[in-house]
């Protein structure tokens, strides 16, 4: 019978390139190697010395199945994940981008102001837009145009300088 000492120094190079080749990386590697051991340590009556390789390596190759089946459903977590809200800066800038807006279109008459709201954030057609305000067809789409078009303007204008 072999003592534990001699069978690690003699097998564990072996075992641990084994384990390396079956999960990949150097740590699952040195976990497989170590267990291994422990388990041949708390089973040392059960070693066939004649075939104790090959023993070590079905060992090392059950350690493994038996973590593959563990961590199946396991994933790997990010260690930073990026926060879904907007964070302070981007608040500020689009309460100000908000402002802006309102106050350009304070500064319309009121009919380019509303066609433009009816448009935009109630989606009305154009010509239920000309219905509600009194004017033709044509005349609400080239209101909400134009409102577009001045709002445009101004952020370009603003990005530019």
């Amino acid at each position: 019978m072999i003592d534990f000492k001699t069978l690690y120094e003699t097998y564990v190079t072996g075992v641990y390139r084994f384990a390396f080749w079956l999960a990949g990386n150097s740590t699952e590697a040195e976990d497989i190697t170590s267990e291994t051991f422990i388990r041949v340590w708390t089973r040392k009556d059960d070693i066939r010395t004649e075939t104790l390789k090959a023993y070590l390596f079905a060992i090392a190759r059950n350690v493994y199945l038996e973590r593959q089946r563990k961590n199946r459903n396991q994933v790997v977590l990010e260690e930073t994940y990026p926060d879904p809200a907007p964070g302070p800066d981007r608040l500020v800038e689009s309460q100000l981008e908000l402002l802006r807006v309102q106050t350009l279109l304070r500064a319309l008459p009121e009919i380019d102001r509303t066609a433009f709201i009816l448009r935009v954030r109630h989606e009305l057609p154009y010509a239920e837009i000309a219905r509600i305000l009194g004017i033709s067809l044509t005349a609400a789409k080239v209101k909400v145009h134009r409102v577009r078009k001045k709002l445009l303007i101004d952020r370009i204008e603003r990005e530019v300088t």
